[in-house]
This record gives C-alpha cells, structure tokens and sequence, in this order.
C-alpha cells in the first residue's frame, strides 16, 4: 500500500505528534510520518520522535528576520522531504497566508476546544469561566484566519462541577489522541473534503471512530 507523507510540525512536547506517530505505525494506517520539525531547538517532542526512529529538524524562528522569511524556510524544509500532508500539533506560530494557500487542503491542526467556541489560548480556563458543560477539541483544514478552517472532526466531554484546568484538559487530551489519528486516516484515504467552508465526510462506520468521550 502506498502510504501518504506526512510531516508533523511542533514547539513543545509533541504528545499529540506521538498519538500520530503510533498510529501510524500501524500497517493499515494509510500515513508514514517522514519528519517532525521544530521552531524551537529545545522542544521535547524532537528527541520523543527520534526515539521513535522519525527524522527530525529544528528550524529556529529566531534565526529569521521576519515570519515571511522563517515561512519560507519552513516551506522549504517539507518540500525537500517532499510531504504531502502537514500536522500542525502542539505548533505555536501564525502562519502567513502565502504558506497556508500554499499547503491549502493538505495542512491539519488539533484545537483543544469546540470551534468556533474558544479560539486562540488557555481554552479550558475560558470553558470553566463560562460555565458550559460541554467541552472538546477540534481537528480542522488550516486556513490563514486561526483557528477557523473546515472541521473534521471533533469530541465532547463533559465539565465537571469539580474540574481544574487541568482535570478539564487531561480529559480533553485523551480524546485529542483519538481524532487526531481518525482524521488523518480520513484526509490521507481521500474520505474526508473541503466543500465551500464545510468537509464533507463520505460514509464510513462511526463505530469504528471513538468521537464522543466515555463519561467521566
């Protein structure tokens, strides 16, 4: 089977870079992970993938006058390892429009939130100020507006009247490692298209996709 390349782009400890990579260990899994680059040297995630035998780079923002130019190096970085698809996982730079048309439709990312509710940062704290009692994350098409592209797909959990921040997000992050993997399955077989402003999912069975948590 032909596999999809697939690069995974990081600032931290990659934990939802390592929910890819396991899955795709699978032989069934229709991605092979080609490389993990890194805008910070010292990111975690970096050796976490190379003990996992992934190639890695570290392509240091710091190094580049201006986002333009640490986009270009960036892009350049997933042609030479000639990747099909990005994952943007735990990756915490904006990206210029140039570089998300260029990746349009072959770039992914993780929210810990359900969009379009809590975009941008400290998305648990948010949900507990609020009082809403559901909570989730989001896999999304990359467009040049954060946190807004076409949804793939997404999970629910619910607030407990006793959760922190972190209860909150340990639960959330478990169901990240779930759809995560499920959508790039979906992206890499071809299942999964953008139509407009929507993705539309051909048939498949749900039972075969953990998308809504257990209950607490």
């Amino acid at each position: 089977m032909s596999k999809t390349r697939v690069a995974i782009l990081i600032s931290g400890r990659g934990s939802n870079m390592m929910s890819l990579i396991e899955a795709a260990a699978a032989p069934d899994f229709p991605a092979e992970i080609v490389t993990v680059i890194s805008n910070r040297p010292e990111a975690h995630g970096l050796a976490r993938a190379a003990s996992a035998g992934i190639a890695t780079l570290a392509v240091d923002h710091k190094a580049y006058a201006d986002r333009p130019a640490f986009d270009a190096a960036l892009d350049a970085a997933l042609r030479a390892c000639e990747a099909q698809i990005v994952c943007l996982a735990g990756f915490m730079r904006l990206l210029t429009p140039a570089f998300t048309q260029g990746w349009h439709g072959r770039m992914l990312n993780i929210h810990p939130a359900l969009l379009p509710s809590f975009k941008g940062l400290h998305t648990h704290e948010r949900a507990l100020a609020e009082g809403v009692k559901l909570h989730g994350c989001t896999t999304h098409f990359v467009t040049a507006e954060m946190d807004v592209g076409p949804i793939i797909m997404q999970a629910a959990v619910p607030v407990l009247d006793a959760d922190t921040p972190d209860t909150l997000g340990a639960r959330v992050l478990a169901q990240e490692h779930v759809i995560y993997p499920a959508s790039l399955r979906l992206v890499c077989e071809g299942r999964a298209r953008i139509e407009g402003t929507r993705v539309v999912i051909d048939e498949f069975a749900l039972g075969d996709r953990a998308l809504v948590s257990p209950s607490a």
